[in-house]
């Protein structure tokens, strides 16, 4: 696991390392996905380090909340408000990067 001094996207939201933002408020972040899995593929992340959405749950359930409705707005926008909102959870379940991230899925009719 990633500490938060060399946390990807730590960086990425500090400015660090470029990404292409959709969306930023005070406690949130979110850029396009640079593999994406769908026509439109963003992440969406809370600017405190957290390290899985169970740790960002416990912590502080309002920025997880707030997560959930950034991720219908940008679906709103991209696709009529239809949407995959996924939380990959340890790496076995695919984690790859231990800062909490939302994939937003959207943009085109998403197969089961």
């Amino acid at each position: 696991m990633s500490d938060v001094g060399d946390c990807l996207f730590c960086k990425i939201i500090a400015g660090e390392i470029p990404s292409k933002k959709v969306y930023e408020d005070d406690s949130t972040y979110a850029f396009a996905d640079i593999q994406p899995k769908a026509k439109v593929h963003v992440l969406i992340v809370p600017k405190r380090h957290y390290a899985t959405v169970a740790e960002l749950a416990q912590d502080d359930p309002a920025e997880l909340s707030h997560i959930v409705g950034v991720a219908k707005s940008i679906a709103d926008d991209a696709f009529h408000g239809a949407y995959r909102l996924v939380f990959n959870t340890g790496e076995d379940a695919g984690q790859s990067v231990f800062h909490v991230h939302a994939h937003v899925l959207t943009g085109e009719v998403l197969a089961e």
